[in-house]
Order: structure tokens, then sequence, then C-alpha cells
């Protein structure tokens, strides 16, 4: 049976504005269940609550009701069991490759030989050794996404949260960077929490995909995927019946619930 990692149950976030003294629902009764070990994607439109439920998961928002709660305990504030990839790499420009690496390791005061035992394994595993003395300026988009993932999976979370990480990037690096997380999630079998906006990211990655309305967020569906995992690289799961037929289904259901459906 399948242990769950992270269990939101009858979740409402909302925010008010000052300037317009007015109250934003941002998710209201919002409730789902995550594994261990599954990538889960997050889709809907723009607004209905997938970074807030992200920001949930990892402390940095409190429900006004409901519960979010990791291995049957209350998530009340940031931690470093779990981990957070943002679309901005956030790396600091005064630290090579090597040391934004470690940043995580260091600041949780992991003995220097532990420190540079992590931050190597995990520097090529993401193919970033030879770039290891190099500067973020020195680096492409993707190989900064690269660093900024590195640096996660070296501080060893037991989830990652990952708010639309290859945005940001040309559309051939996005389709590498997405076949080397999987081969990194592989290797880790860390919990993931995925947010994108794209449904064939979403179908490519994911164990499941669970589908929002449009604000305020509630869960309109949760579909598995069940394309093996060593099929789940580009060259061949495009030519996949299966992908297309979920893609097309799954943006049927996103049309949907920004419909309010």
């Amino acid at each position: 049976m399948a242990v769950v990692k992270i269990a939101v149950d009858d979740v409402t976030i909302e925010y008010y504005n000052e300037q317009r003294n007015e109250r934003h629902v941002a998710v209201a009764g919002l409730s789902m269940q995550i594994h261990a070990s599954e990538f889960v994607c997050v889709l809907g439109s723009s607004g209905c609550g997938k970074s807030t439920l992200l920001s949930l998961i990892a402390g940095f928002l409190q429900a006004r009701s409901g519960s979010v709660t990791m291995d049957g305990r209350p998530i009340t504030r940031p931690g470093a069991d779990r981990g957070v990839v943002f679309q901005e790499y956030a790396l600091l420009p005064w630290k090579n490759v090597r040391d934004n690496v470690a940043l995580g390791l260091k600041f949780r005061g992991v003995p220097r030989e532990e420190r540079e035992r992590r931050t190597d394994e995990f520097l090529k595993l993401t193919n970033l050794g030879e770039a290891a003395e190099k500067y973020p300026f020195e680096l492409s988009g993707g190989m900064k996404q690269r660093v900024a993932l590195a640096r996660t999976l070296a501080n060893g979370p037991e989830v990652m949260l990952m708010d639309e990480p290859f945005a940001a990037v040309d559309a051939q690096t996005r389709m590498t960077l997405q076949e080397e997380l999987l081969r990194l999630w592989n290797h880790s079998r860390v919990t993931v929490v995925f947010v994108t906006h794209s449904v064939e990211e979403a179908v490519f990655l994911a164990d499941r995909v669970v589908v929002l309305t449009s604000g305020p967020g509630r869960v309109l569906r949760t579909l598995p995927i069940d394309i093996p995992r060593e099929q789940r690289t580009w060259d061949r799961i495009r030519q996949d019946s299966r992908f297309t037929a979920l893609c097309t289904h799954i943006l049927d259901l996103v049309r949907s619930g920004s419909a309010g459906s």
C-alpha cells in the first residue's frame, strides 16, 4: 500500500488587498494526497492556486482552515526536509557553481568533508563537474537551473517542490532538462510536487497529474499517467498514441476548469 507523504485536507487560503479593501480566496476546500517517492504534476489556469499550494507545503504560508501534513505531522514552517526549486535560479552571483551547490549543506553545519563529498556527487550527477569553478554569469539558463537542482538534491530533502522551473529556458533546453530531471529522480526517488502550465510537460514527467479548477482552486480531476518510465524520452514518447490522447484529455480538463465547469 502506498505511503502518504503529504496530505492537504480541506484547505482554504485567502489574501487581503488593503488598497482595494478586498479579500481574494486563492484555494478553497482543497484536498489531495501525495505518496512517498511519487512524482506529481499540478496543472491549472493562471490564478488557480498552484503556487499557493507549493507555498503551503513548503511552510511559507499557513492555511486559514484545514490542514497540511507531512508524514502525519502538521507543516508549520519551512524545513530542510522540503527543498524548493523556483523558476528564478536564485544563485549567489559572487559564488561559483561548487559553492552554490554546497550552500544548503553549509548553512546546516554539515562537516566540510561530507559537504565536499555530497557536492562532488551531485555535480557529477547533473553533469556540472567541468563547470564547478565557473560563476553564474558564465552559465547558460539551462546550466543555472541544473545548479539549482543540484543544490536542492545535495541538501537531501525528502520532498522537492518545483514551481515552473523550466519556464524561462528555450524549448530545446527545456526538453533536455526534463529528461535530466527524470534521470535524477530515478536516482534519488525523492517525492516531487511539480507545478507547470504545460500539459505536455506534466504528462511527460508525472506519475499522476492533478488538475485544479480556476480560482479559488480545488481539485477538478486526478489522472494516473500509465506510460512506462523507460519510454519517457522525447524521441519515444512523442510517437506514443497514449501520450497524445492523455495530453488532449488533460487540456480539455484544464479548459473546462478555467470555464468554471
